[in-house]
């Protein structure tokens, strides 16, 4: 067991991640590195539920990481946080969110199964970031383990850019041992200098001329590249065994770089003028037995006690920017000592308490910009679209694309499962749900099929409700066609329906821009809260287009308002604006979207006639396709329904030797009549129904 003594102040925090495909040990090696630190007194196994950071029993009994979870131990020096983040795919979204608070990361893959689809994934992502990311190779003491082989193929289909720091020793046998590399040794130096050389003319004239660098210059140019994403050092091992992690754990203190000098502080949210004003960001929700939250937040600048007064801002599905205004009761320091446990400083993270309405995502500091909405992933380097795109320095992700209708088993059970969904919204916000009319049920939105399994059984275990899901069916979007007015008064000389005056115009927005809220009318010409109301009502309003489905990528712009005192109500606003806005938008027209992967699959030569069948009988979009090593790399779009189709297919086409990962990318237009979807608004295109479900409600 390695052991360290308490962080001194002078190196400061480290925020790391590890992630990894689904059984790559990930969990198993979160649990070694905290037990080698001195954390732990007794390794957690996966096999038998005793694991640290996976603490939920449906976690343990899946054997997959669902949420992130916190761990902490000291390290040379360093105050190391290790944030666990889910490998699924269906969880993809906790991955980013994860990410936007890391210094670095440690990306797990076998060396049994080699490079997965999802290791591709995770890196292109890492990449994307620009996250300093070591690699660390599991399960060398596994049967079929083998080195040169997944060396071959990390460089060929993770990144070139490697460079292994250490050997072993009868690999895929229980004897396998490590060997780390020594920067006494010429062999290992001129190792390092080779992978260095690519983007360092020196470095390559010393190599030509067989002068070999010193290791202080190695060591430093390796720190920089590394700290820049731009080399990834390999570590081989076995969170079974323990070997080789030790030689990861020198790699994290000497080559990721600390809190406020590495890529996290480059991604965080812009610092307010006052210098210490808190910013951070909220990363994960706990709720505890008695419905308590526990947030836990990363701080970029600033500093944060308990009892102190925050604000916290979001941004809502519908492109709003709200806020929830609080204070911290408790406020635990991860891993600081008793007596600093209670003041959080940059680069640390904190478990807050007294929040109660806080949630995934939320920001503490300045508002973020109001009025651009949520963006989509544009699409990287190699025009693969990402599915997460920033706004004002926080993350906002592709919305979710499948949709399900919940039901309690038993009738009475409905608003207790109401209830509980909210609650797991909490620590999912981008799952949503909306009640149907009439008691139907809940729509819930989804990433996948994974994540439906993993919510009805937590539903079950933690909520004691039994809920029957039905069939998933995709989500579509509308955007605007046109433009359209609509305009309605308050009319005195007869008994007025509604004691408001709105009148709202719809134009086509940007792509990726959401839903964007404007005013012509003068600020204050109705009092703040009726104007409010209606944005407000708007953004909810818009969920349900023409057809049912969200509208994105629109401008509303207030042209008319006005009132009646003492007898308008905000009521009166918020009844009114969904038939003014509803009219606006009928005249304006919208089409409906369907929403798509981008994909790349990777397959033997001999299957590319079959496979490209596939994808063309599938319905998918082949941009690309490009000959490799005995492969052939085949890039497109998909739409999102025919992904399972596609993902289960493959492996029989391919002999089990395909690749296949895809991500959100833009939208396309649905050929022929597009499809619709129940209403649950009362209709405002039909004005007698609406006032109906008005009278109703």
């Amino acid at each position: 067991m390695r052991t360290s003594s308490p962080a001194p102040a002078t190196r400061g925090f480290l925020n790391i991640g590890i992630l990894a495909h689904v059984d790559a040990g990930k969990t198993s090696l979160t649990e070694r590195l905290l037990f080698d630190t001195g954390v732990l007194d007794r390794l957690g196994s996966v096999d038998a539920g005793t694991t640290r950071t996976d603490s939920g029993e449906i976690e343990r009994r899946r054997g997959i990481t669902i949420r992130s979870a916190v761990a902490s131990f000291p390290l040379d020096g360093l105050h190391v946080n290790l944030i666990d983040t889910p490998g699924h795919s269906d969880f993809i979204a906790e991955v980013e969110r994860a990410l936007g608070v890391l210094d670095g990361a440690v990306l797990v893959l076998s060396a049994v199964e080699g490079v997965q689809a999802q290791t591709r994934v995770l890196m292109k992502t890492l990449h994307r970031l620009g996250l300093p990311t070591l690699i660390f190779v599991n399960k060398t003491d596994r049967a079929g383990a083998r080195e040169a082989e997944t060396l071959a193929a990390i460089r060929a289909r993770l990144t070139p850019r490697v460079v292994p720091m250490n050997t072993v020793h009868a690999i895929g046998t229980r004897d396998a041992r490590t060997l780390p590399g020594s920067f006494a040794d010429p062999a290992f130096r001129e190792r390092v200098a080779e992978a260095l050389a690519e983007d360092d003319d020196a470095l390559l004239a010393d190599l030509v001329e067989d002068r070999i660098p010193d290791a202080g210059r190695l060591r430093s140019a390796l720190a920089d590249r590394t700290a820049r994403g731009l080399l990834h050092p390999v570590y081989f091992g076995s969170a079974h065994s323990g070997q080789g992690v030790a030689d990861l754990l020198d790699g994290i203190a000497r080559w990721l770089p600390p809190a406020g000098t590495g890529s996290a502080a480059d991604r965080a949210p812009a610092t307010p003028a006052t210098p210490t004003a808190p910013v951070g960001t909220v990363f994960a929700v706990e709720r505890g037995a008695n419905g308590e939250k526990t947030a836990y937040l990363r701080l970029f600048s600033g500093s944060l006690d308990r009892r102190d007064r925050v604000t916290l801002h979001r941004h809502g599905p519908d492109g709003g920017v709200g806020e929830i205004t609080g204070r911290v009761t408790a406020l635990e320091v991860v891993g600081a000592p008793p007596g600093a446990a209670h003041r959080l400083t940059p680069g640390g993270i904190a478990r807050l308490r007294g929040l109660p309405g806080v949630r995934v995502g939320d920001r503490l500091g300045p508002a973020p910009g109001n009025g651009d909405g949520p963006t989509r992933g544009r699409g990287n380097a190699n025009g693969v679209g990402s599915g997460i795109g920033h706004s004002g320095g926080s993350p906002t992700f592709a919305p979710p694309s499948l949709e399900t209708v919940v039901r309690p088993r038993k009738p009475g059970d409905a608003p207790r499962l109401y209830a509980a969904l909210a609650a797991l919204a909490d620590q999912d916000p981008l799952i949503g749900t909306r009640p149907l009319p009439d008691g139907a049920g809940t729509s819930l939105l989804l990433y996948g099929e994974v994540q439906k399994e993993i919510i009805a059984a937590t539903l079950g275990e933690e909520f004691g409700v039994d809920a029957v899901f039905e069939e998933s069916r995709t989500v579509f979007r509308e955007r605007p066609t046109g433009s359209g007015s609509a305009y309605e008064g308050i009319d005195r000389h007869r008994t007025a329906a509604f004691w408001a005056t709105i009148g709202l115009r719809v134009d086509p927005g940007p792509p990726g821009s959401g839903v964007a809220f404007r005013r012509e009318t003068e600020l204050g010409a109705i009092p703040l809260g009726f104007d409010r109301a209606i944005e407000e009502t708007a953004r909810r309003t818009l969920r349900q287009g023409l057809y049912g489905w969200p509208v994105t990528d629109c401008v509303v712009t207030l042209t008319h308002s006005g009132y009646a005192s003492p007898v308008s109500t905000g009521t009166d606003f918020r009844s009114l604006t969904p038939l003014v806005l509803m009219r606006a938008l009928d005249e304006a027209g919208t089409r409906v979207y369907e929403p798509c992967h981008a994909y790349e699959a990777e397959v033997p030569a001999d299957a590319l006639s079959a496979v490209t069948g596939l994808l063309s009988e599938q319905g998918a979009r082949i941009r690309d396709t490009a000959p490799g090593r005995g492969t052939w790399v085949i890039k497109g779009t998909v739409p999102v329904r025919r992904v399972a189709a596609v993902e289960r297919r493959l492996p029989a086409l391919s002999r089990g030797e395909g690749l296949w990962w895809s991500a959100p990318t833009d939208d396309l237009p649905c050929p022929g009549t597009p499809p619709v979807r129940a209403r649950t608004d009362g209709d405002p295109l039909n004005r007698a129904a609406y006032l109906r479900h008005l009278g109703r409600t």
